[in-house]
């Protein structure tokens, strides 16, 4: 095995609180942060994440990531896109106009329970005429047990501040949903810091395009990301997704046959579930497309 380029006992701790590729943000102390990188092509840290580094004159090489309680993360047939670590809640942002893709909602929230991480569903711009329609599609998933916020960012947000006390929290959603502005009102000081990091980075954008970590208290902080237009699954199984449906969970294993896919297999808990109208059919549309999705991965890796 290489012995390591780095002395162990001369690397510091430090909080990833930003990322820029493979530039990052690390926090060592309160008020004070370093500009850091990573050592030759590796990508593989997150916002969030506890890290070990070694200072390179007024920068750092981060070395080493300390173990992870929680990965929040997509992926595609191809790579790995890290979102967040170490985060005890995820907050997906929606709202009425522009209108929001049910199935990127499931799919989110598939990743926060394959992950272990509790989900709430904020609905912004409550006070648009949209907002009617959304809240009753949404009304199927606070049945699930998930936890519904209707709220209007530019007018009130008390509602989310009590839901992020005590929580390491990371904001997902679409572009357009208004996690900006959720972000600006809860850390006041965030668009004068993006646009310091844009005229840093020479980007000249004010727009999420990175991961940020902002403090709300000693105990509490939320993580900015970028909006999302797709939710890649690769890294489960069918079996894995299955999984993740809170309501076809307490079914699995009471189908006929051990290995059924809950297709069209006959004596199949769940299609029962699903046409006594038990399983909202929307819900159970999407587990399928998923399902078929990571099967025919699957198949092409056999």
């Amino acid at each position: 095995m290489a012995r390591p380029t780095y002395d162990a006992a001369a690397l510091e701790p430090g909080w990833v609180v930003a990322s820029h590729g493979r530039r990052y943000r690390v926090e060592v102390e309160p008020g004070a942060e370093i500009d850091c990188m990573t050592r030759g092509k590796r990508s593989d840290v997150a916002v969030g994440d506890h890290v070990r580094f070694a200072r390179t004159g007024d920068g750092g090489i981060i070395e080493t990531t300390d173990p992870r309680r929680t990965l929040f993360y997509r992926s595609d047939a191809n790579r790995q896109k890290l979102i967040a670590a170490n985060v005890t809640q995820v907050v997906m942002v929606v709202a009425g106009a522009p209108a929001f893709s049910e199935d990127l909602v499931n799919r989110c929230l598939v990743g926060a329970e394959h992950a272990g991480i509790r989900a709430i569903i904020v609905l912004n711009k409550i006070d648009l005429p949209e907002a009617a329609r959304a809240l009753e599609t949404l009304e199927l998933y606070r049945s699930l047990g998930y936890d519904l916020v209707p709220l209007s960012a530019k007018r009130d947000l008390s509602p989310l501040k009590a839901r992020l006390e005590g929580h390491t929290s990371v904001l997902v959603g679409q572009s357009g949903m208004g996690k900006s502005t959720i972000i600006n009102g809860l850390v006041p000081h965030a668009a004068a810091r993006v646009a310091e990091i844009s005229i840093a980075l020479g980007t000249g954008k004010h727009t999420t395009t990175h991961a940020e970590l902002y403090h709300l208290g000693p105990d509490s902080h939320i993580i900015d990301s970028p909006g999302l237009q797709e939710f890649g699954l690769h890294h489960l199984t069918p079996v894995d997704a299955a999984n993740a449906f809170v309501e076809i969970r307490p079914l699995l294993g009471n189908c006929r046959f051990r290995d059924c896919r809950h297709m069209s297999e006959p004596g199949c808990a769940v299609l029962d579930a699903v046409a006594r109208g038990e399983i909202s059919k929307r819900r159970f549309g999407s587990y399928r497309r998923l399902a078929d999705e990571l099967s025919r991965k699957r198949a092409a890796w056999e």
